[in-house]
């Protein structure tokens, strides 16, 4: 088993993050970056769809992608507190017995992770180091939709998380943020059958983008 790169993903997101968020979401619905890949993914059509959710969160993409018609979700998440508020989230919302739940490393996990018709990442990749292996082997579960928010590769980005990580180094805490290059990641989608539909900015610091996988029978 290799290594677990999700390295203190509790101390950072721990249950008094996970309880703001939750409380954030309630209030306020999804951020910009999620809106933005939610209405991408309803523009393709969701309906009666299962959705892969990794590093899921509070569990805002399978609650809205649920009552936009999905049929079932799988949530993959490090975080102890995040899949506690996410569980929480879907009693209230009703959905309790349509999501699935798996704790770890998703690189790890991937061969116990049945495919999906949609396969999200919401600002995860920024919190992995190998970068490769978690969009190759999640691009690899994808059967229609691929959807990813990460950070732009710009100047100011890479400046505000080099300050980012400094912080979590001067509180001794092992969690590192990573700004991978956009075009590395997009080779990498490609490379496992992926094809760029969707690529936006949302905002000075975030990017949306959809992928989609041609069914075999519909391949030139």
């Amino acid at each position: 088993m290799t290594r677990c790169c999700c390295q203190g993903v509790d101390e950072v997101f721990g249950e008094r993050t996970a309880r703001r968020d939750l409380r954030r979401y309630r209030a306020r619905g999804p951020s910009k970056p999620t809106r933005m890949l939610l209405d991408a993914l309803r523009s393709e059509g969701v309906e009666h769809a299962t959705v892969l959710d990794i590093g899921g969160g509070i569990g805002a993409i399978q609650q809205e992608l649920l009552d936009a018609g999905a049929e079932r979700a799988t949530s993959v998440e490090a975080s102890a507190a995040y899949l506690g508020a996410a569980r929480d989230e879907a009693q209230r919302r009703g959905h309790a017995d349509r999501i699935t739940y798996q704790a770890g490393d998703f690189v790890e996990l991937a061969d116990r992770v049945e495919p999906a018709d949609v396969v999200t990442l919401d600002r995860v990749i920024c919190c992995y180091p190998d970068m490769e292996a978690l969009v190759s082997r999640s691009a690899d579960r994808t059967q229609r939709l691929y959807g990813l928010v990460y950070p732009r590769d710009t100047w100011w980005v890479a400046l505000g998380l080099r300050f980012t990580n400094l912080l979590m180094r001067v509180t001794r805490r092992a969690f590192r943020a990573h700004l991978h290059p956009t075009r590395a990641v997009d080779a990498v989608a490609r490379e496992h059958g992926l094809t760029p539909k969707v690529a936006r900015r949302a905002g000075p610091v975030w990017q949306v983008a959809l992928y989609t996988r041609t069914p075999p029978a519909q391949r030139p």
